[in-house]
């Protein structure tokens, strides 16, 4: 759910570009394949976009704790991903303790729950304190040492810690279906923005943090992630249809905000994607960004409700 294509939609520019005028391109030059209106190329995030769903979706119904495999691996990329780009803008976050502390953020939630995710949570909060402290050996003075590991534990909680919950939430009774029903619900979300957002989309709604983004887009998340949840929760958990409502709702806020928090960040440090491993959609961190909060979220109106 990247900036530019988030589950909130896409406003149009008030305005066209100026466009300077420049000498002829040569004749065999062929012009860029137009992009759509989300500042995408459409097709090649339609076919990345199904070809995950679909092999997620597998992965769930028929082999489900594999998914915590995919997952972890999907982590650790967001990881390295996120730090690679804070380094660039030269923001020393520890690499090392964050991939590995990450990588037991999420996994020891299988044999322990919340409580192994809470210890691995703060002993590499530590770790990632102590490290940035003396990275520079026992001589030198940490420059930015309070920014850098305040923005080290920030990593932390905004991939790994978030991402456990989808751990959790696969170990409860029926969790790979809980953990399908949220997946939909988030792609209920980006779908309807996006449908809503390009066909109607006239006000922004955050335009200081993503200008495309619209009211109308976010009244189409909210229209077709109610749906979903209505459907899903009735037809794969079998429980009663309000708690749908209530889901399909929470996942939406939660989901609009966790994108924007990713829009503000790659703003703040001057980038477009975290990375370029997903055609059309840009790094694993920018498919992520909606989906973290959201496990949470899930987890804890499942678990509370059903």
């Amino acid at each position: 759910m990247a900036e530019d294509a988030a589950a909130t939609g896409a406003a149009p520019d008030p305005m066209p570009d100026k466009v300077e005028e420049t000498a002829a391109a040569p004749r065999d030059e062929q012009p860029p394949a137009p992009a759509s209106r989300a500042g995408r190329n459409l097709p090649a995030a339609l076919a990345v976009g199904l070809t995950l769903g679909l092999s997620l979706i597998a992965i769930l119904l028929f082999v489900p704790k594999v998914f915590i495999a995919v997952a972890g691996v999907g982590v650790g990329v967001a990881t390295w991903e996120v730090t690679k780009r804070l380094r660039e803008a030269d923001v020393l976050v520890p690499r090392i303790p964050l991939l590995v502390g990450g990588q037991a953020v999420f996994w020891l939630g299988w044999p322990w729950g919340a409580g192994g995710v809470l210890g691995a949570f703060a002993a590499t909060a530590l770790v990632c304190m102590v490290w940035r402290l003396f990275d520079h050996g026992l001589s030198t003075a940490p420059k930015n040492f309070l920014r850098d590991t305040a923005i080290a534990v920030f990593t932390l909680t905004w991939i790994p810690l978030l991402a456990a919950f989808s751990t959790l939430l696969l170990l409860e009774p029926d969790g790979n279906l809980r953990v399908l029903t949220f997946m939909i619900l988030v792609v209920c979300s980006d779908v309807g923005g996006y449908v809503a957002g390009v066909l109607f989309g006239r006000h922004p709604m955050v335009p200081a943090i993503s200008p495309k983004k619209s009211w109308e887009g976010f009244c189409g998340s909210l229209v077709f992630s109610v749906i979903g949840g209505l459907l899903t929760v009735t037809l794969l958990l079998e429980a009663n249809s309000m708690i749908g409502v209530v889901l399909g709702v929470g996942l939406v806020a939660v989901a609009t905000i966790g994108d924007l928090i990713e829009s503000q960040i790659k703003r703040e440090l001057g980038i477009k994607d975290m990375g370029t491993l997903l055609p059309g959609h840009g790094g694993i961190m920018d498919r992520l960004d909606s989906m973290l909060p959201s496990a949470f979220v899930s987890w804890l109106v499942l678990s509370a409700l059903i």
